[in-house]
């Protein structure tokens, strides 16, 4: 019998609306609620792939408005949000101050031993650098919206102690799994996939998506940032 993974789906205000569904939709084909459910797939694979619980997660109950789409409920908050194995991150405004609670939340799913990995998707990054748990970490972002806080002086405003990588298309470091702008987050979500699931697994979720992932170099965005020093 195959693991049940919960995996939280962390909604920032006005959040990029591709980074959350792509990403998510992308691991959600590797499970096995997924696989079982498509005809022809062989029962010797679908029952090696994980079960996937998805917790939308909010400061409260009220729905979250995307950059684009329908209003998103959360199914949980902070406060009552069960325990994680994985959380995923999309991209918000990253100047404006996280909701109120945020930063807890992430501080302590972050030392919790029972969170595996953080995923941060597009300028995820700079937002929840807010909170502290990105120091000392390397780390990826959108490199339009890095380069306009390089270029204004924002990026000073920011902790000096997170090391900004413009060449990658997406960088793991310790727990911190994150990617540059909005697509990359299936990128992110595929190297994620090939980490933690089933070769088989992998390989077909990837056959039924149709995607081919990028890998994390050479990044073809890198020009973006090029003569740019991204250290405060």
């Amino acid at each position: 019998m195959s693991q049940t993974l919960n995996i939280g789906l962390l909604f920032l205000p006005s959040f990029q609306w591709l980074d959350a569904v792509g990403t998510s939709d992308l691991l959600n084909n590797h499970s096995r609620e997924t696989l079982s459910s498509v005809s022809g797939v062989p029962k010797h694979i679908s029952d090696k792939a994980p079960s996937i619980k998805w917790h939308f997660i909010s400061n409260n109950m009220d729905p979250v408005q995307t950059t684009t789409g329908p209003p998103q409920h959360p199914t949980t908050t902070y406060k009552d949000c069960p325990p994680l194995d994985y959380l995923v991150v999309p991209g918000p405004y990253p100047i404006v101050p996280l909701p109120e609670g945020c930063n807890e939340f992430l501080q302590a799913r972050y030392v919790d031993p029972h969170v595996k990995a953080i995923l941060l998707v597009c300028t995820a990054s700079l937002a929840v650098s807010q909170a502290g748990i990105l120091d000392g970490h390397k780390v990826c972002t959108n490199k339009c919206v890095l380069r306009d806080l390089i270029q204004t002086g924002g990026l000073a405003s920011f902790s000096k102690k997170v090391e900004w990588v413009g060449d990658r298309r997406w960088i793991v470091d310790g727990k911190i799994w994150s990617s540059a702008g909005i697509t990359a987050g299936l990128d992110l979500a595929a190297e994620f996939a090939k980490v933690h699931f089933d070769e088989e697994v992998v390989k077909l979720a990837l056959e039924m998506s149709e995607y081919s992932p990028l890998p994390d170099k050479p990044d073809q965005f890198a020009f973006l940032l090029e003569g740019l020093e991204t250290t405060v």
